[in-house]
């Protein structure tokens, strides 16, 4: 059997990656192994079979896990900048194979060859952010209250991590978890999306070159393919201390119950339901081109895409007319192609939930300002492509308090001041992304201030959609309270512990308690 994908260069970006038309499915390293069941990847770009994954089952699973604490074993003692010198290196790897990974990321995927091209600059960034961080693994030294001891507290790997993501981010998410944990010590055992396995193949081949090179486990980067049930496995397994889960909030739940009850660690990154507030002292310029690239980049499939443009009542027309006028400009068709704005939503199923959405807003009383329609005919034979939708809401709408991962933006209005458009923002069940357009300078800081957004991240003049490494990423609410990516994000992958040193002939207790023998 072959690839059937020959369009814009994909077979040679399989080629380049070691993408075959039959893949295990389980893997450490170059060592693969699968007793599963298949999985068929279909482009949703031209509807056509990339290849297909075999799935783990519990005996490969097993293995895989014996690869991976073996393996940790060995990288744990590797001083921090030399794990670092391999995540380096890694990065390296990723700039080689850029211009592959990014488009086997559109093809399988769907989003524009841009977006790919940036996720996979995303990581490239968070390596070099991994490498840096590999020297600053920091605790804090503390005053005893006792004479002649010393307190300090240090952190160290927690061994194996398990990380599950989504289809909509099929590389950059592993990436974020993966770079920081590396660096920390730790060894991942990884779950992509059973939409999107072949970018998981990809990158545990490039990633295995490099251990490879370094004559260092195969066991430090694992992979597994699925569904559910494969994913299922790490939740359980008290051999993973954390699970770091992005996807749905109902996924998101379910994850939850099941590593807290083991007493486990989760990092969840679920849904987002993001707003921008537009102030009548915003910039309508900029407003629109945040919008519309918050509402239709990737297909509306992004958990901080915007969802709901808040609109005072005395610009209302006025960014209505601005933001109609800009999605008649959109190009709709195949993402490689880099004239077209839009590409399609992953399968048939999210066309569905897109319908189902837009059929709801119009039975709660909405009205359907820019019509949605599912494309038919030559480029759209897929069946994914889809018209970005516009419909004019009110707040309380079941629909628009609930996330629907495709192009449908809901117009909001509101009056007085921005404290009532900040109710509006945090009303929903998540809190992810948020935004506010404004140059009034009370405005914007009203929004930052305690009484104002309540998501994790909070933009001034800028959209709810696209984030820096520099930066921890997640969200408050149903979006779980994970941190991924900058800042100390990196702690969630090690454990911490407190030291206190006596060097003194006697043994003062704490508290001034007296015990004498």
């Amino acid at each position: 059997m072959q690839t059937v994908a020959t369009n814009f260069g994909i077979d040679l970006a399989l080629k380049t990656l070691g993408v075959e038309a039959v893949n295990e499915g389980t893997s450490t390293g170059s060592n693969n192994f699968s007793n599963g069941e298949l999985i068929e990847s279909y482009s949703p770009v031209d509807g056509q079979l990339i290849g297909k994954v075999k799935t783990t089952a519990k005996a490969d699973y097993e293995q895989v896990m014996a690869a991976a604490t073996s393996a940790f074993k060995i990288w744990r003692l590797m001083p921090a900048p030399q794990r670092g010198e391999i995540v380096r290196q890694f990065g390296e790897k990723l700039r080689e194979k850029k211009e592959a990974l990014g488009k086997l990321v559109s093809y399988e995927m769907g989003k524009s060859y841009q977006e790919g091209l940036g996720e996979v600059q995303e990581m490239i960034d968070i390596c070099d952010f991994a490498v840096g961080l590999s020297r600053q693994l920091h605790g804090l030294t503390m005053h005893s209250e006792r004479p002649g001891h010393r307190m300090y507290e240090q952190y160290h790997p927690l061994g194996v991590v398990g990380i599950i993501s989504a289809f909509n981010f099929p590389v950059a998410v592993w990436s974020w978890n993966t770079a920081l944990a590396w660096v920390c010590g730790d060894v991942c055992v990884w779950k992509p999306s059973e939409k999107t396995p072949l970018c998981g193949v990809a990158c545990q081949n490039i990633a295995a070159e490099v251990f490879a090179a370094n004559n260092l486990p195969e066991g430090i980067s694992c992979l597994i393919n699925g569904d559910y049930k494969v994913g299922e496995f790490m939740t359980k397994d008290t051999r993973v201390p954390l699970i770091s889960a992005t996807g749905s909030t109902r996924m998101g739940k379910i994850v939850a119950q099941e590593v807290a009850g083991r007493l486990g660690k989760s990092l969840l990154e679920l849904g987002g339901n993001n707003a921008i507030i537009v102030t009548p002292d915003a910039d309508i310029k900029m407003t629109v081109i945040g919008a519309v690239f918050g509402a239709v980049g990737t297909a509306g499939q992004r958990c901080t895409s915007t969802r709901r443009l808040i609109i005072h009542e005395s610009i209302y027309d006025k960014v209505k007319l601005a933001i109609v006028d800009a999605y008649k400009q959109l190009r709709i068709g195949n993402p490689l192609d880099e004239t077209n704005h839009v590409g399609p939503l992953i399968d048939v199923d999210a066309v569905r939930m897109y319908n189902a959405a837009l059929e709801q807003v119009v039975e709660e009383g909405g009205n359907i300002v820019v019509e949605g329609a599912v494309l038919s005919g030559e480029g759209y034979e897929s069946g994914c492509y889809v018209k970005p939708a516009i419909a004019e809401a009110e707040p309380h709408f079941k629909i628009v308090q609930h996330e629907t991962f495709a192009p449908v933006l809901y117009l909001l209005k509101y009056s007085g001041g921005v404290e009532n458009a900040i109710a509006i923002q945090n009303e929903v069940a998540q809190g992810l992304s948020s935004a506010i357009m404004t140059n009034n300078l009370r405005e914007a800081e009203r929004f930052l201030s305690h009484a104002g957004s309540d998501c994790g991240i909070a933009n001034v003049n800028i959209g709810t959609s696209g984030a820096e490494i520099g930066g921890a990423f997640g969200g408050e609410k149903e979006t779980g309270g994970g941190r991924e990516s900058g800042s100390d994000a990196w702690k969630v992958y090690m454990r911490r512990q407190t030291n206190t040193i006596n060097y003194t002939a006697d043994l003062p207790l704490a508290q001034g308690i007296k015990f004498d023998l």
